[in-house]
């Protein structure tokens, strides 16, 4: 009996020793998966197809490419399209919005646009000024494959966020979203929505992100402390900023919204809106700074709903 109750004793605590090394093992877990090489690799595709101004071939192009990749996660895909008014009359955009589903109602959006401005007297392929988002929401898409989650994601790749003139003046900008935010207002859909985080310009080699002032401050708080904690304050910094985005249609309409964003693009922002602009001036570390940032402020959320 006495190596019986000592055998029992001895798995217990063996059992006791596994329980603590799991919880070691959960509590000390790195950052989700991100892969920023491959996200990479994405802009690299992207800035191949040239300048992809709304309603331009290369756009389309882009975009079909874009969708073939979605549905290789497993995303429901649908296109959102419509007919913009623009000082140069209209112009047909598409926004891209990936689902993937969770067991409750509520809605978080990550978004970013894909298009980039147009310009006439230079080449601007835009790696970090619409290349970056869409190519860090096309990892993303990857990360949440076959996840379980009690929110519903959506990955929003948003369609005329430039001007298509010179100057971003009046409603001449961020189309896609203006557009987005009226058909879900429309439906009725637009009160299911938790959150929309945002993000532009974040491939930039030297990120420094500050915080929006536009932005819904708890989510902002969220976000920046999850950065925190992972060991990214150098890129995710004190510094404040206000930035007129896609974001601001939400904010508008009453949904807690964050920009996030890096708009001084080289030395002075000297690369914002040239020729400049390209993936020599980009990082795959950066991407995967943003890309694990955001993920884990995913699961953050999706704890609150659980």
């Amino acid at each position: 009996m006495l190596r019986r109750r000592r055998a029992t004793r001895s798995a217990c605590l063996v059992v006791w020793a596994g329980c603590l090394c799991l919880a070691l093992v959960s509590r000390s877990a790195g950052p989700p998966a991100f892969n920023g090489d491959r996200a990479f690799d994405d802009l690299n595709r992207l800035v191949s197809f040239g300048p992809r101004p709304a309603g331009s071939p290369a756009l389309a192009q882009a975009r079909q490419w874009i969708e073939g990749e979605l549905k290789g996660t497993g995303a429901q895909v649908e296109e959102d399209s419509f007919v913009a008014g623009t000082p140069i009359g209209p112009i047909s955009m598409t926004n891209l919005i990936a689902k993937f589903p969770g067991s409750r109602r509520e809605t978080v959006i990550v978004a970013g646009h894909y298009d980039t401005k147009r310009f006439d007297n230079f080449r601007f392929v835009g790696a970090n000024d619409g290349g970056s988002s869409a190519a860090l929401l096309l990892e993303l898409a990857r990360v949440l494959n076959g996840q379980k989650h009690a929110l519903n994601y959506w990955l929003v790749f948003f369609d005329g966020e430039e001007a298509v003139r010179t100057q971003w003046e009046g409603t001449d900008n961020t189309y896609g979203s203006r557009h987005l935010v009226e058909k879900l207002s429309a439906s009725g859909e637009l009160s299911r929505i938790e959150a929309l985080i945002l993000v532009d310009m974040i491939g930039d080699a030297q990120l420094r992100i500050p915080r929006d002032a536009y932005s819904t401050p708890w989510l902002l708080a969220l976000v920046f402390k999850t950065a925190q904690r992972l060991g990214y304050s150098r890129s995710f910094t004190d510094s404040q900023g206000a930035e007129q985005d896609d974001h601001i249609p939400f904010v508008n309409a009453g949904v807690s919204a964050l920009d996030l964003i890096a708009p001084e693009y080289g030395p002075n922002g000297s690369y914002w809106h040239t020729a400049q602009d390209t993936v020599e001036h980009c990082s795959s570390q950066s991407l995967t700074i943003v890309g694990r940032v955001v993920a884990a402020s995913l699961v953050e959320l999706d704890k609150s709903k659980h």
